[in-house]
C-alpha cells in the first residue's frame, strides 16, 4: 500500500469490456524509494484529483473489485484526511 496523489482522468475509449464502467485516473506516489513514480489506478471510491490517497496494488486491487480475474493492477483503497509527516 502506499500514499499518491490523483493528478489526472484516465480516458479509455477502446478497452477491456471487463473495465467498462470504471473511472481510471493517474496518480503519483508521495515519499518512500518510489517517490515520484505514476501508475495509472482504478477509483472506485469517488476520489477526484489532488485529493491524496491510498493505493494498493497486486490481488489485493482486485480484491477491491470484487473479481480476482478483472485486469486491473492497481486500485483506490480510502482517500486521506490527515497523516503523520514522519510516515
Amino acid at each position: 500500500m502506499v500514499i499518491a496523489e490523483l493528478i489526472d482522468t484516465v480516458w479509455a475509449t477502446r478497452k477491456s469490456e471487463q473495465l467498462n464502467g470504471l473511472k481510471f485516473m493517474l496518480a503519483e506516489i508521495k515519499g518512500g524509494t518510489n517517490e515520484g513514480e505514476r501508475l495509472v489506478v482504478c477509483d472506485v471510491i469517488g476520489a477526484g484529483i489532488g485529493d491524496r490517497v491510498l493505493v494498493t496494488t497486486g490481488s489485493s486491487a482486485r480484491r477491491m473489485l470484487e473479481d480476482d480475474l478483472i485486469p486491473v493492477d492497481a486500485a483506490v483503497i480510502g482517500i486521506i484526511d490527515e497523516s503523520c509527516e514522519s510516515v
